[in-house]
C-alpha cells in the first residue's frame, strides 16, 4: 500500500551527474533536462545566479564578483555546496514538470571506483537537495542497462563510457562488474591538450570553451578527410588578438598521447579479463558510450588495435540517463547493481 501511495504522489528521477553535462530523466516523460554542469555564483552575496547553459555562457567572461564554477572535477564533487545548489535546481525543475506532493526518489550515476567518501558526498548532496530516497549506480553499469546489454546473463560484455572528466572501462557479467578501470583521460583532458598545443606550437592563448569547440569540429583519432577550423585567441608574443587556421592533423597531434593512453588502459583491462569472458567480448564486441565516443575514428582505432569489433551506441550522450530510467522502472529487479542506499552506505 505504501509503495502504491508513493508511486501516486511522488516522482522518480534519474540523474547522470557528469563533469561536463548533467542529464535528468523523469519517469513517464524521458530525459527532460540536459544542462552543462556549471554554476554561476555571486561571491559578494553567495547567491546562485545561473545553472547549466546560462552559467556556461559566463565561463571566462565574468567580472570579479561573479564566479562561474564547475563543481565536479574528474567525476568527483570538488565543491559540495555548489553541487548541492545545482542538484537542488535540477531536481526542483524536473519535479515541477510533473507536480506531485511528496519528495522524489532519485537514482544517480557515479563513476566506477569512487571511494566511500566521494560516494557519500553525492548521496548527501542529493539528500540535501530534496530527494526522499537516494540510490547510486556506477555509470558503466547504468550505461550498459541503458543500451540493453545482457548484464544479468552469464555472458561477458565490455563497455567504455567516455565522459567529460573520466573514462570508465568495465567488463560486466551476471549483474556485476568483473573488471573495471577509471581513467582520468576524457573530454576535459583533450581540451587541455589542445590548449597546450596551441600555446606551444602557435604561441596562441585560447580558453577552454574555444578548445572544446575545435575538438567537436575537427578532432579525430585516425586520419580521415581533411578538416580545418579558425581559432581566435591572444598572441603570446604581441599580446594582441590573432586568428589562425588549424587542421585535423594538428589537433590529432595535440590529443595523440592522451588517446594512446586511453587505448593502453583498455588493453590493460583485457589482459586481466578471464578467458571465458574474453571469448564473449570477441563475439559481442566492445561498446562505446558517453560524449567522448563521438570522437571521429576512435571506434576504428580501438578496433584496429584490439582486433575486436567496436561499436558506438545510438545517442551515446544519454546512455547513463536512460539506464537510470530503466532502473527506476523496476528498482527491485535492479537492486543488486546499486551501490547502496542510506542504510548501506558507511558514515562520512
Amino acid at each position: 500500500m505504501l509503495k502504491k501511495f508513493y508511486k501516486m504522489f511522488s516522482n522518480d528521477i534519474g540523474i547522470d551527474l557528469g563533469t561536463a553535462n548533467t542529464l535528468v530523466y523523469l519517469k513517464g516523460q524521458g530525459i527532460v533536462i540536459n544542462e552543462p554542469s556549471v554554476v554561476a555564483v555571486n561571491v559578494k552575496t553567495n547567491q546562485v545566479l545561473a545553472v547549466g547553459a546560462q552559467a556556461k555562457q559566463m565561463l571566462g567572461r565574468t567580472p570579479g564578483h561573479i564566479r562561474a564554477v564547475r563543481p565536479l572535477v574528474d567525476g568527483v564533487i570538488s565543491d559540495f555546496e555548489v553541487t548541492e545548489e545545482m542538484l537542488s535546481y535540477l531536481i526542483n525543475k524536473a519535479d515541477k514538470m510533473s507536480k506531485k506532493f511528496l519528495r522524489p526518489r532519485v537514482v544517480i550515476g557515479v563513476p566506477s571506483g569512487t571511494t566511500n567518501v566521494e560516494t557519500r558526498a553525492v548521496y548527501d548532496a542529493a539528500k540535501s537537495a530534496g530527494a526522499r530516497e537516494v540510490f547510486l549506480v556506477e555509470e558503466p553499469m547504468a550505461a550498459a542497462i541503458g543500451i540493453r546489454l545482457p548484464i544479468k546473463d552469464p555472458v561477458g560484455s565490455m563497455i567504455i563510457d567516455i565522459g567529460g572528466g573520466t573514462t570508465d572501462v568495465a567488463v560486466i557479467s551476471l549483474g556485476g562488474i568483473v573488471k573495471s578501470r577509471n581513467l582520468k583521460i576524457a573530454g576535459d583532458k583533450l581540451n587541455n591538450d589542445i590548449i597546450s598545443y596551441m600555446r606551444d606550437e602557435f604561441k596562441l592563448l585560447i580558453g577552454e570553451k574555444t578548445a572544446e569547440g575545435v575538438k567537436i569540429a575537427i578532432a579525430s583519432a585516425m586520419q580521415g578527410e581533411y578538416m580545418e577550423s579558425y581559432v581566435r585567441g591572444r598572441d603570446l608574443l604581441t599580446g594582441l588578438p590573432r586568428e589562425v587556421v588549424v587542421t585535423d592533423s594538428d589537433i590529432r597531434e595535440a590529443i595523440g598521447s592522451s588517446v594512446a593512453e586511453l587505448v593502453d588502459g583498455v588493453k590493460d583491462i583485457l589482459e586481466t579479463t578471464p578467458p571465458e569472458i574474453l571469448s564473449d567480448i570477441m563475439r559481442g564486441g566492445v561498446v562505446l558510450s558517453g560524449g567522448g565516443a563521438l570522437l571521429h575514428g576512435l571506434d576504428s582505432l580501438l578496433q584496429n588495435v584490439l582486433k575486436i569489433p567496436v561499436y558506438v551506441v545510438d545517442d551515446p550522450l544519454s546512455a547513463v540517463a536512460r539506464g537510470t530510467g530503466i532502473i527506476l522502472d523496476d528498482i527491485e529487479n535492479y537492486r543488486e547493481v546499486l551501490i547502496g542506499n542510506q542504510d548501506e552506505l558507511p558514515p562520512r
